[in-house]
């Protein structure tokens, strides 16, 4: 695991399985529609059961827009509440997608300060199916979660838990160009 500390707050890195994170909250990689998808989608979907698409169907019944995220309970999953972050689909980098995606990561920073949550894990979001570049995305995410927690915020831990060895680097090297600045 590697981590840097954030005006007091810890900023990690870990390679694993997001559906197991003892966290209060953990963010997932959703579509507009909120209907579970693939990647890490599905696997939160599966891992949380059949409760967790009924709750999003009942509260947001025509989702929410790409750049936002929306939150439930956290249904079997060990994390309380689940964080549905919508990032952009990679279109070559003029259509706002870094804006749209510092936006997915800030909602969920921000709907998670406003249930109290202290700890939150993310995933590597738009970055699989979406096609967002490596190298781009994960300092999008690494930059935009290290001012979330400089600024006034509950949030003690935030984690990106990563699947590949190859985004694990990524998103170290992200970290690690930070803690240099």
């Amino acid at each position: 695991m590697t981590s840097l500390t954030v005006a007091g707050r810890r900023l990690e890195i870990t390679r694993g399985d997001i559906t197991r994170e003892t966290v209060d909250a953990i963010a997932n990689a959703a579509n507009e529609a909120l209907r579970g998808g693939a990647g890490v989608d599905g696997a939160i979907h599966r891992a949380a059961g059949p409760g967790l698409l009924g709750e999003l169907r009942e509260r947001y019944p025509h989702g929410t827009p790409t750049g936002t995220a929306a939150i439930t309970g956290g249904h079997g999953l060990p994390a309380r509440w689940v964080l549905h972050a919508v990032g952009p689909v990679w279109r070559g980098g003029g259509q706002g997608e870094a804006d749209l995606l510092a936006g997915a990561y800030r909602s969920c920073l921000r709907l998670a300060d406003e249930v109290g949550a202290r700890s939150v894990a993310f995933p590597a979001i738009s970055m699989g199916i979406y096609g967002y570049p490596g190298p781009e995305g994960a300092r999008v995410a690494v930059r935009t979660v290290a001012e979330h927690l400089r600024g006034a915020t509950a949030i003690e831990l935030a984690r990106f838990v990563l699947f590949s060895d190859e985004t694990h680097g990524l998103f170290a090297d992200a970290l690690a160009d930070l803690g240099s600045e």
